[in-house]
């Protein structure tokens, strides 16, 4: 199970990493390193708290050494560097004393979201070789104990099941941490540091390898652009895991500048907004359909928000005339976002002209962020139009975790990353997101693969044939709409059911269809495909 460089994952060519290095993007920083340091420089200082079910506060030295025993139990019961953890975790406490104790012994937290359940945690432990398993107890109503003991029963690789909460059968994360015997073996900057998820457009997610190197640089590059310091207060409303309100910037960026994170157990307004007030919260990052909401809810919500200095909005293309009422509905500043786990990310700037920032997705982080927009045969298209967006740089990967043949397709041979996005780029720079290439539909911020839901519905004994699509939505930006083919003399079937059948294989929630349609046949391509194109547009209203 062990990690082989190069194989596992892509690494950047030796000539790319050096000039990053060279050029101080690199830093030689770890983690673990980054919050030993900022321990040892502001030890008192808060740097979380977690408002759920009763407010707890720790320090950057409470962290610090939370994290030093944690690593020491993971170490006692055998994970070992470049193990496979998956850590399956809401916003609590524990999620991070859980992820910086893997930082720190070099082993590497595979993010789970909350929501996922059997069908993606089973591919994730499988896949990854996963040794451990991390999880709640109850979390929204939701039992992970019997979720992890069958994940244990079907995973050869899984000798260990943590519970923060009621363990059950399993072992209680409380019982782990222990006195360190000395110093961690731990990793090196350039070495991996955990395994994302993609937002993949066939199947279950694959796997994005980020290095301490790499994912640093878009940290504190993040923390440059946006104004984090040590005053700042962020709050985490989107789930932690998350790409997103990880590092742009994130919890990771708040830490990283000596700042204080605040949980929030859930993203509504009835939640955030006394958090907000009774926290001092300057800055938050919030997916579009959450925007809205708190958008028309911050004028009549009695809660005294003056304190939010700017809240960025990212994870699906936010729409510009929603963009216009945030500022005036929660006075502060909008930065839009759009990046993606693989690699790029795009601001807005704090000195961008009010048009700009409404209108246009932003700039990226890096001057070595090297873009493309090029057609459908990659020949570069003129600034203004728009074309499919490639990009490569030195927070971008070269590769998904053991995926050559995928890597094949996803990647130019120079090593350009193929986002599948669709944008246009103004004369600064700027750019526009027009939308997806792929199938892949973008439910508020949560990535849906048609394929996984479509390979699931052809699984009912009276559907003949089925097609996920996309449908625009005010708030999520993009529904989910399964066009469905009965078989002959099947009898009649109710969309209710469909929905019950495809919840009932144990996949997370938000990818279960939002609308079903019932269909004679599908459109096709001059080729014989089935032509997503026409059915989005046959859904879209007239």
């Amino acid at each position: 199970m062990t990690v082989t460089p190069g194989v596992d994952a892509p690494t950047w060519p030796d000539e790319f990493a050096a000039r990053y290095r060279e050029a101080g993007y690199w830093r030689g920083e770890t983690f673990g390193g980054m919050l030993r340091e900022r321990a040892a420089a502001h030890p008192d200082r808060t740097a979380l708290v977690d408002p759920a079910p009763e407010r707890r506060t720790w320090t950057y030295r409470e962290l610090d050494e939370r994290a030093d025993r944690l690593a020491a139990g993971f170490l006692a019961r055998g994970i070992a560097k470049g193990d496979r953890v998956v850590v399956q975790l809401p916003n609590i406490g524990e999620f991070f004393e859980v992820v910086f104790a893997l930082f720190r012994i070099g082993a590497l937290p595979v993010y789970a979201l909350p929501a996922h359940r059997e069908t993606e945690i089973s591919h994730f432990c499988s896949f990854a070789e996963a040794v451990a398993y991390v999880v709640p107890d109850v979390h929204a109503g939701f039992d992970h104990r019997p979720l992890a003991s069958l994940m244990r029963e079907r995973t050869p690789s899984l000798k260990h099941v943590f519970v923060a909460g009621d363990p059950g059968e399993h072992t209680a994360l409380s019982e782990v941490p222990c006195d360190p015997s000395g110093p961690f073996d731990g990793p090196e900057p350039h070495e991996l540091a955990f395994l994302q998820l993609s937002g993949g457009t066939t199947g279950v997610s694959k796997l994005i390898p980020r290095t301490h190197d790499d994912y640093l640089y878009s940290v504190w590059g993040s923390n440059e652009i946006c104004g984090v310091d040590a005053d700042t207060r962020f709050l985490v409303a989107l789930p932690a895991a998350h790409n997103f309100p990880m590092s742009s910037p994130g919890w990771l960026g708040v830490l990283y500048a000596g700042g204080t994170v605040v949980l929030a157990p859930k993203p509504d307004p009835a939640t955030a907004f006394p958090l907000i007030e009774r926290e001092r919260i300057t800055m938050t990052g919030l997916v579009p359909p959450l925007a809205l909401v708190w958008t028309e809810a911050a004028p009549d919500c009695g809660h005294d928000l003056s304190g939010l200095e700017l809240v960025l909005v990212g994870g699906a293309k936010y729409s510009e005339a929603a963009a216009r009422r945030l500022e005036p509905a929660l006075g502060c500043r909008l930065m839009q976002v759009f990046g993606m786990a693989e690699g790029l990310v795009n601001y807005t700037r704090l000195d961008d002209d009010p048009e700009t920032v409404v209108t246009t997705q932003g700039l990226p982080i890096s001057p070595d962020d090297e873009i493309r927009v090029v057609d459908d045969a990659d020949r570069d298209v003129p600034d203004g139009e728009f074309g499919h967006l490639l990009t490569r740089g030195p927070y971008t990967i070269r590769g998904y975790w053991r995926a050559p043949d995928h890597n094949r397709r996803a990647f130019t041979e120079d090593g350009f990353y193929r986002t599948g996005d669709i944008v246009r780029r103004t004369p600064s720079g700027h750019l526009v997101v027009e939308g997806r290439a792929k199938d892949q539909i973008n439910r508020g911020g949560e990535k849906i693969a048609p394929e996984e839901v479509e390979n699931i519905i052809l699984g009912h004994p009276s559907v003949h044939d089925v097609s996920v699509v996309a449908v625009p939505d005010e708030y999520l930006g993009e529904r989910s709409l399964a066009y469905v083919i009965l078989r002959e003399g099947s009898g009649p079937l109710k969309p209710v059911a469909v929905k019950r059948f495809v919840r009932e294989r144990g996949i997370a929630a938000y990818k279960v269809p939002d609308l079903v349609e019932f269909v004679d046949a599908f459109p096709q391509t001059g080729v014989g495909k089935i032509s997503k194109k026409q059915l989005r547009s046959a859904a879209e209203p007239s």
